[in-house]
């Protein structure tokens, strides 16, 4: 068996592909975000302007979110010590733990590493618990969570995106006996639509299911406090799980789910992604606890992220460029081959100092590889202006086809 023949035939498969994954290699500029600086392709650091990050509102760089880190480092240290059952549980764990609870009005939530952990750990426990459940998955689900939904061995059925009369079949058809969990997402982050969470409970309160509320696109960017889409509209009380991000809008890093004491004590008893993993470093947790605490009381982030959001897209469908709609602060511009999304992704980055990571397969499906865009609060106008120019030439230089110019 020729294993190193085999390997380098797989990395050669993604080449021929266009789907071959560079990381840029940047240091962002503390104080300054978007600004940051890239090592990629040339001697010494060149000043670029990131427009592909998640941290969507620049809470990783605000400064309350920085000195709570500091303070937290030089009065604990830097690890957590270990597991949450052997010395890596902490008073900042137990505080953020308060907050995140509040946040979506639940009795009590429960940290992870990540939002990929958080999925994974709770859906794969929770069904396994329920003896003969079936666990009823968006097509468009985020990987974290088909992972967890295969990793609990229980029955799934597939329905069609954000369709409520899909679902409303594959329901029906079950053993009304039968457990049952919806699991779904907020803010689907390649297509910027917003699932439609208040049918989907009334289907599960129809056919006694539970609910998983994925929110991680949401939280911090919608709701009075940055409760997510659920605090939006006013149904966060009526499902049974909401997980979250600490990565994204929040700015630093880590995964939570929210939920009755109950449901958490169980996933916190049972689940190994959570048992046997050290704790977040509580320099990260007190980071996250600043982050929450000051974005339940400003929306002035989130207000200046919307109105970025609706200005970039509103200059791109000017420009004729073929932004997709999105009622959301996602922004995707659609290429539809993996070479060329790669290829005006370099241009970006080499020529005009823009960086924007190309989005392809399995991320979106084939054919619909896109760039997507996520604005905040502090790019400017000139910022989005030179953008949609430095785009608009590329496009007619790679010859790639134009939509009908938008009004202006």
């Amino acid at each position: 068996m020729n294993y190193k023949h085999i390997f380098s035939q797989a990395i050669d498969r993604l080449h021929e592909e266009g789907r071959y994954r560079v990381f840029i290699d940047i240091l962002r500029n503390r104080g300054s975000y978007p600004n940051a600086r890239c090592f990629h392709g040339h001697n010494g650091p060149k000043p670029i302007t990131v427009w592909c990050s998640n941290d969507y509102l620049a809470m990783g760089q605000h400064p309350k979110v920085v000195a709570a880190m500091e303070e937290a480092l030089h009065d604990v240290g830097a690890g957590s010590g270990g597991t949450r059952n052997i010395g890596g549980n902490t008073h900042y764990h137990i505080d953020l733990e308060g907050e995140l609870a509040d946040l979506h009005g639940k009795e009590a939530a429960l940290l992870f590493t990540s939002g990929y952990v958080s999925n994974e750990a709770t859906l794969s426990t929770l069904a396994k618990l329920l003896p003969g459940c079936i666990i009823f998955s968006d097509e468009l689900n985020h990987a974290s969570m088909i992972a967890g939904i295969r990793n609990s061995g229980c029955e799934k059925r597939v329905f069609r995106h954000n369709d409520v009369e899909h679902l409303r079949e594959l329901l029906a058809a079950e053993d009304p006996e039968a457990p049952k969990l919806i699991a779904f997402e907020s803010v689907y982050s390649m297509d910027g639509d917003v699932a439609p969470i208040a049918d989907i409970c009334d289907l599960a309160d129809e056919y006694n299911a539970l609910t998983y509320l994925d929110e991680v696109h949401a939280v911090g960017m919608y709701g009075a406090r940055g409760g997510g889409i659920s605090e939006r509209d006013d149904v966060a009380g009526r499902l049974t799980i909401i997980e979250g991000t600490l990565g994204k809008a929040f700015g630093v890093m880590g995964g939570y789910i929210a939920a009755d004491q109950m449901i958490v004590d169980v996933i916190r008893s049972y689940a190994p992604g959570f048992i046997f993993t050290t704790s977040l470093s509580p320099v990260l947790v007190a980071g996250v606890l600043a982050s929450v605490r000051h974005l339940k009381a400003s929306s002035e982030e989130r207000d200046g992220q919307q109105a970025s959001a609706a200005l970039l897209k509103h200059l791109m469908a000017e420009a004729g460029l073929p932004v997709m709609p999105s009622v959301t602060h996602i922004v995707p511009l659609m290429v539809g081959d993996p070479i060329k999304a790669k290829r005006i992704s370099d241009i970006l980055l080499a020529e005009y100092g823009a960086y924007v990571q190309p989005i392809n397969y399995p991320t979106v499906p084939r054919g619909t590889e896109r760039l997507r865009f996520t604005p905040g609060p502090a790019h400017d106008e000139k910022m989005m202006r030179d953008l949609v120019s430095a785009l608009a030439e590329i496009w007619d230089r790679l010859e790639l086809e134009k939509t009908a110019r938008q009004a202006a």
